[in-house]
């Protein structure tokens, strides 16, 4: 064995060995304390921007402390979260109006199975050999604002002009008016009807934050029910583990200026998260009939340490995994278009869905 791996060890021995000495003026000096349990704490300290970022990205970090849940929170504590939630199409539609322009797409309002849903389809059309697959699209909104007009748009919109293929994205039931596993019922009668109409080898599957979460969930849903599971899936800012645990839950608020916080989304309130329908990346025997799983974060999200050992998990259970993150950026990072790592998750998303399940360029 080589003697510079074996070093770090050797070193870190000596530490807990040596006797004391005084410090020499060059010596770093500790300037944090550690509790009996392993508790780090940290003092406070700078957090440049990452030189990995592109220059759109470095202008368009925080230039003062925002919590982006803050509008929700309230609309939740004053009972007015389902009044916002239908409104969500309307206050993002400047937006979704640029990403159709910019990624040549329309939509269109339906209701599969009940379920409200928007259809995303490219303007030229969708190829020959992409006219039996589809996408579904679960939106991102913390299980609370998750609007198929609204983030369900800003996910699918351009993963549909770059792949070239349809995808419909749903409005499922939520919190507060309900609790889990409302989304999942919901989820599952709409992939029912799609396996009407498709190959289940056909059809892919994603979602971003808690469409994230929820991608995982339905899965382990579908395999309770012993359904045809889809080609493929894909799990975006988020985990197979409702209990968003990890490093990054810890430090991720801290690195956007604003205090820590630990609740129980209200959808889960009563709910055991470690049944592995509720958390699938707790059990091996769940995980291990995944279909090909796509996963991205950023080091500075707070889903990222789950996302990192979802995948670990996946990787264990031979599933067929990637995981892709963005250095210094945050959670839903590529809901911003105009940034170039933003379209560079949309191309890995469409290169990943493209030979998963076999699409025609």
């Amino acid at each position: 064995m080589t003697m510079r791996f074996a070093l770090p060890f050797v070193l870190l021995a000596l530490a807990g060995t040596a006797p004391a000495q005084t410090p020499q003026p060059d010596s770093p000096v500790a300037s944090g304390t550690i509790d009996p349990d392993g508790t780090v704490n940290v003092p406070a300290f700078r957090l440049p921007p990452s030189i990995y970022l592109s220059e759109a990205a470095k202008k368009a970090l925080p230039r003062t402390p925002t919590d982006p849940e803050e509008p929700m929170m309230r609309a939740v504590a004053a009972g007015q979260a389902g009044a916002l939630r239908q409104r969500m199409p309307q206050l993002v539609a400047p937006r979704i109006d640029a990403l159709k322009a910019m990624y040549k797409v329309t939509t269109r309002d339906e209701q599969i199975a009940g379920i409200p849903a928007v259809r995303a389809t490219p303007t030229a059309g969708v190829a020959p050999g992409n006219r039996s697959k589809i996408l579904l699209n679960l939106p991102g909104g913390g299980f609370i604002m998750g609007v198929a007009g609204g983030t369900g748009m800003m996910e699918s919109i351009p993963l549909a002009g770059l792949a070239g293929v349809e995808i419909i994205s749903i409005t499922y039931r939520q919190a507060p008016e309900t609790t889990w596993p409302a989304a999942t019922e919901d989820v599952t009668k709409v992939y029912r009807e799609l396996l009407k109409t498709h190959r289940p080898q056909d059809i892919g599957m994603f979602g971003c934050s808690a469409g994230g979460l929820l991608t995982a969930e339905a899965i382990a849903w579908f395999i309770h029910e012993k359904l045809p599971l889809p080609g493929a899936i894909g799990i975006f800012c988020a985990s197979g583990d409702a209990r968003w645990g990890g490093d990054s839950q810890s430090f991720a608020r801290p690195f956007q200026a604003l205090p820590p916080r630990d609740d129980v989304r209200a959808y889960f309130k009563g709910v055991d998260r470690s049944d592995p329908l509720v958390s699938p990346a707790l059990s091996p025997t769940t995980l291990k009939l995944f279909p090909p799983t796509l996963l991205i974060t950023g080091t500075r999200a707070f889903e990222m340490s789950a996302t990192v050992n979802t995948h670990r998990e996946l990787v264990k259970a031979g599933v067929d995994a990637d995981l892709h993150m963005w250095d210094g950026l945050g959670h839903a990072f590529f809901y911003d278009p105009a940034l170039p790592e933003s379209r560079e998750a949309f191309d890995v998303m469409a290169a990943f869905f493209r030979d998963r399940l076999k699409l025609a360029r």
